[in-house]
């Protein structure tokens, strides 16, 4: 099935029961697959005016505690922002999908890693952080789209699944997993309707500044440990590399094949691929200057993963940089060649 397949099936069988959202290349077919298979799972799909008015319609339905999720690509993601910062604040659990395009602007329907300061930094206004799942491959954007909706419950925060417009629009293997609505967590906070109990409420703003610091500092401890707890990475023939790569998504996939290359060559070349960016994995990257002798990140932007990469390692290890951007891709032979003209390393002709 197609990529944006995978997480429309995965979102079904993870027992979302609404869905909001306004269609935008290349994540149309989340949308489309969605209104034919959700209301035969007993859900509802609803295309808003705009993407602004789906994100807010996701807030009302978590605050009720249905399990939600909406969808966009760059453009649309970005006008949801100011939505996602009001539902961090209220600790509502909302799944979310980018399937990131070029840009800036309009720009065009390709694949990139363009928004990875917006969907990591907080997009919007305030100190709020989504959690962020990177797939490489099909059946990786099935599964974490599953672990999106249980980690959204566990921490009350929304949870960003980052794809491309490669990985969206692919088509490859997916083993489909069942999971059972009854087996969702109870929801003690949910404001469905108070009689028989006290009043609920969920709001975020803040009446005096001494409540405004002590909901930041509760917020930010939160954060904190989640980013302690939920730091993924996946280790490539990295455990005895001189050199790394590190790439997400559709980099760190064509990453593995240059690994491959640079082994038979003789080179102890690995991959660091983050599943998570944020939190983002510093943890995969302490004590790595006792050994590794150079970094080189793989991205389709102007450099943005590469200044978290650096404050992980500290200022202790060259990283260095390579991309294509505006929709291209970089080809395995690309990055092999950047690689070895980065670390000056003397092979043949044949050889690069």
């Amino acid at each position: 099935m197609k990529g944006n397949e995978a997480i429309a099936e995965a979102a079904i069988r993870s027992g979302c029961g609404l869905f909001f959202g306004y269609p935008i290349t290349p994540s149309t077919e989340i949308m489309e697959y969605l209104a034919k298979k959700l209301p035969q799972a007993g859900g509802t799909i609803l295309q808003g005016e705009d993407e602004v008015a789906s994100i807010n319609m996701c807030y009302g339905a978590a605050a009720s505690g249905a399990r939600v999720m909406t969808a966009s690509s760059s453009p649309g993601f970005s006008l949801k922002q100011e939505g996602l910062s009001y539902l961090a604040a209220a600790e509502l659990p909302v799944v979310v999908v980018n399937v990131n395009r070029t840009g800036p602007g309009l720009g065009g329907l390709g694949p990139a890693q363009s928004d990875y300061f917006q969907c990591t930094k907080g997009g919007g206004h305030g100190d709020y952080r989504l959690i962020v799942l990177t797939p490489s491959k099909g059946q990786e954007l099935y599964d974490y789209t599953m672990q999106a909706f249980d980690l959204a419950d566990q921490y009350r925060n929304p949870v960003l699944i980052l794809a491309d417009g490669f990985l969206g629009q692919m088509m490859e293997p997916v083993e489909l997993k069942v999971r059972s609505r009854e087996e969702l967590p109870p929801k003690e906070w949910v404001t469905d309707g108070c009689r028989g109990r006290e009043k609920r409420k969920i709001a975020s703003y803040a009446l005096t500044n001494e409540i405004g610091e002590a909901n930041c500092l509760y917020w930010q401890t939160k954060y904190n440990q989640i980013k302690d707890r939920l730091q993924r990475w996946e280790n490539f023939y990295a455990d005895d590399a001189e050199y790394l790569l590190v790439g997400y998504g559709t980099c760190g996939r064509i990453a593995k094949s240059v690994v491959l290359t640079a082994r038979q060559q003789g080179v102890r070349l690995g991959l660091l691929r983050p599943i998570t960016v944020w939190p983002f994995p510093e943890k995969a990257f302490w004590g790595l200057h006792e050994r590794v002798k150079g970094i080189m990140t793989i991205e389709l932007n102007a450099g943005q993963m590469i200044e978290d990469v650096k404050l992980a390692v500290q200022c202790k290890t060259p990283v260095h940089f390579y991309s294509r951007q505006g929709g291209m891709l970089p080809t395995e032979r690309e990055i092999w060649q950047a690689f070895c003209r980065t670390f000056q390393l003397a092979l043949t002709e044949e050889e690069l």
